[in-house]
């Protein structure tokens, strides 16, 4: 099997071959072999950009892998701020020694992705660095998008009686990566949940006055989450515990390594604080899409305690929901 060899940077003939033979072809980007891209931005709006890395530890994972990942991840941050995603760049760390059929894989899988999200890969980078430097491959993505004119996600709009909506089950991505990362197996199996919500999010967008806030609750999980809206709205997110979606592999393993599912990460759902009178219009909506087949209201925006997050479990008590610190499970995405 063909590997990655070292000493080849950008402007080597090898990453030359390697751009224009696998990732111009994969991303359209035949021609275009200078270090910018030229875009269009005749559009009307406001521009939002994005950056993340994604140094998910292994590549590969029950339901996706690194690549996809990274398309998803910036996609979908984009996203939670109400933009129309349009354009992606990509930047490669290559470990010596990667097998070259990994890497074509994972390109073939961002040019998947970038085509479901509607999005185009204009510009990229790649470098190679010493075997055990790398842990394989590391990729860094920019976003760029546009919000629409009417759209205004802001902390500011989130009122007491706001309704708090899930758009699927937590912790699949966090316990698909686990499971891999440590040789286990679930029955059924635990896959990750990541997808981009461009389209789903523009399905919702279609009452732009009915949705307040939106984010996705990647590291952190869900608890991490509804504790940053409740420090920026300085109201209280309360949901129930009964109401929560879970499917039964992620309970299962979570309950197998002690961990909280409310605190494994996701990379395919959303989290979004609406007007209660379009809340079930939202609901609805949601559910049409494939990404939003177990949505569900898993609570509501409460005045009091201010700042908090909190869990009315199914026994009739509470539970304070504290902001994870550091991170249950590292080299998530």
């Amino acid at each position: 099997m063909d590997k990655i060899l070292m000493g080849h940077g950008s402007g080597g003939s090898m990453m030359h071959e390697l751009i224009a033979n696998h990732f111009a072809p994969a991303f359209g980007m035949e021609g275009m072999f200078s270090d910018a891209a030229v875009l269009d931005a005749k559009a009307e709006g406001r521009l939002a950009m994005c950056t993340d890395s994604y140094v998910v530890s292994p590549i590969f994972f029950p339901g996706g892998n690194i690549g996809e990942l990274a398309v998803n991840g910036t996609v979908n941050d984009l996203s939670m701020v109400g933009a129309r995603p349009l354009y992606l760049t990509a930047g490669f760390i290559i470990e010596e020694g990667l097998p070259f059929d990994d890497l074509v894989r994972i390109v073939s899988s961002m040019a998947e992705a970038a085509k479901a999200a509607s999005v185009k890969i204009v510009a990229g980078d790649t470098k190679v660095v010493e075997r055990g430097k790398g842990d394989g491959i590391f990729i860094n993505t920019a976003g760029v998008g546009i919000i629409p004119e009417e759209v205004e996600l802001s902390a500011s709009r989130v009122s007491p009686g706001d309704r708090i909506i899930i758009s699927g089950s937590i912790g699949n991505h966090g316990m698909a990566v686990m499971a891999e990362r440590n040789g286990l197996s679930f029955d059924p199996p635990v896959l990750s949940d990541t997808a981009p919500l461009s389209t789903l999010v523009r399905d919702m967008l279609k009452r732009p006055e009915g949705v307040c806030l939106m984010r996705d609750p990647t590291r952190g999980g869900l608890a991490t989450t509804l504790n940053e809206f409740a420090r920026e709205t300085n109201l209280c997110m309360s949901i129930k515990e009964e109401l929560i979606p879970l499917v039964p592999g992620v309970r299962g393993a979570c309950d197998l390594l002690g961990l909280d599912p409310l605190y494994v990460a996701n990379e395919g759902i959303l989290v979004a604080l609406v007007r209660p009178d379009v809340a079930e219009y939202l609901l609805e909506a949601i559910g049409k899409h494939p990404s939003g087949e177990m949505a569900a209201i898993i609570g509501s925006v409460e005045a009091e305690p201010a700042g908090a997050a909190i869990l009315k479990t199914g026994i009739g008590g509470s539970r304070i929901l504290q902001m994870l610190q550091g991170e249950q499970l590292p080299r998530i995405c």
